[in-house]
């Protein structure tokens, strides 16, 4: 897909004025979340590989522009000049895995205005849906306290490329795996899956439906045992694994009922028949909260598959996020909206061990700091080969390892300290009250 009619009407009704005009000055916009969503003390950066993977890409398809000259009326010139027109700025971003915070960059881009104006939807589609999901997906890991959690999603996602996506993003968060086929070969995650119920009920009973399974694939078995009555289908699966001569099955699935005092029951039950190394998976409605009781009550369970609530983010499906233009060739903007006033001027964000500073770009980077938003494209092209997903998995380990209790429960959480330097503030403060004075003197 080209891409160019992947953005929002008024993009292009922009961009077109912009060429029109032949306003091509470099222009920064900034994505960035406004505030936290609920229950979050803070974010996992991803989505960054599909941003670039598309601006790398952009173009106008013949079918695009026939489309805006039959249907939109763009007149020929603004066709011609879409037509030539590829992304060739440059763009700073946090590397995906990185935990981010409200009020500070995630990304910026840099580019001839049009460029970077016809670009903001898609950005914006990639960053906050993705980093949503893989922030979902984290707490979800460090509710389970260890125990392996599996992306069960797919089917319950808004769409299948948010599918996809959901599986790369919980993959990242430090997911074990997904039962998304295509997901696990386009990112090469783990494949991972059982069985449903509507193959148990395809045979006359659960000992028919388990010996073949188990014939079929001995290496791994993971039989689905509460189809009719949970107790009776773990002896089922018990005496599936002896007819086929299997020292252990290699899983069996709990979808329903109490889930905790049903993997206890199975648990007994397996170990008493020698089944030591057999896992006890669970799955049905699961998030991190469940999941973090079942863990406090110590539920032999395992691996958790975790679904919708992860796939959809449910409790808090989208962030406040923004891209907003922070700098027109050498000129520093602003928004001064209620509630929305944004913080003029190319900037850096410097991590260190008081927190985030967000700071203007030309500014030295404070003793002791770290840069969070690092080159990942010059002239449209990415400044490097394609990032391995292993690296943004150990990334976000690594990133999360470090917080404090406060920012990581689950409950009213924390948020990490993000604060403007004395450079921007100055900036921020002198533009406004410019802006101020400016509409104060314009007359009616």
């Amino acid at each position: 897909m080209a891409g160019g009619l992947l953005t929002d009407l008024y993009e292009l009704t922009m961009a077109a004025s912009y060429l029109r005009r032949g306003m091509s000055g470099p222009a920064t916009f900034s994505l960035f979340v406004r505030k936290m969503p609920p229950d979050r003390g803070y974010l996992i950066s991803c989505g960054l590989a599909d941003c670039l993977s598309f601006l790398e890409d952009y173009r106008f398809a013949p079918d695009d522009l026939g489309y805006l000259a039959d249907e939109q009326g763009f007149d020929d010139d603004t066709l011609r000049a879409l037509e030539r027109l590829r992304f060739t700025g440059d763009v700073l971003a946090v590397p995906e895995g990185r935990v981010v915070y409200a009020g500070e960059p995630i990304l910026e881009v840099t580019a001839p205005i049009a460029e970077a104006q016809l670009v903001e939807t898609v950005l914006l589609n990639h960053i906050s849906f993705q980093s949503t999901v893989a922030t979902k997906a984290a707490r979800c890991v460090r509710a389970a306290a260890g125990a392996q959690l599996i992306d069960f999603a797919f089917r319950r996602t808004q769409g299948i490329e948010a599918g996809l996506s959901a599986a790369r993003a919980s993959y990242i968060a430090g997911f074990a795996g997904t039962s998304n086929v295509e997901g696990a070969r386009r990112y090469g995650i783990p494949a991972v899956g059982t069985m449903a119920h509507s193959y148990i009920e395809a045979f006359p009973d659960e000992d028919a439906a388990f010996a073949a399974f188990t014939a079929d694939f001995p290496d791994r078995s993971t039989l689905l045992v509460d189809t009719y009555d949970t107790p009776a289908g773990v002896e089922a699966a018990i005496r599936a694994a002896r007819r086929a001569g299997l020292p252990h099955l290699a899983g069996i699935r709990l979808d329903s009922g109490d889930l905790g005092a049903l993997a206890v029951q199975a648990r007994r039950m397996l170990d008493e028949a020698g089944m030591t190394r057999t896992r006890i998976v669970a799955s049905g409605g699961l998030d991190e909260h469940r999941i973090a009781d079942l863990t406090r009550a110590g539920a032999p369970i395992d691996v958790y598959g975790v679904g919708t609530r992860m796939g959809v983010s449910a409790d808090a499906p989208y962030p406040d996020s923004a891209y907003k233009l922070v700098a027109y060739g050498d000129r520093p903007v602003m928004k001064l909206s209620t509630g929305k006033v944004s913080a003029p001027g190319a900037k850096q964000v410097h991590r260190g061990p008081d927190g985030d500073l967000v700071a203007l770009r030309d500014e030295p980077a404070p003793a002791g700091t770290e840069p969070l938003l690092v080159p990942a494209m010059k002239a449209g092209r990415r400044v490097g080969p394609a990032e391995p997903i292993g690296v943004a998995r150990e990334r976000c380990a690594a990133d999360q390892a470090v917080l404090p209790c406060e920012i990581t429960r689950l409950r009213a959480p924390e948020t990490g300290s993000v604060r403007l330097s004395a450079r921007l503030r100055e900036c921020r403060d002198r533009l406004r009250a410019e802006l101020t004075a400016r509409v104060a003197r314009t007359p009616l």
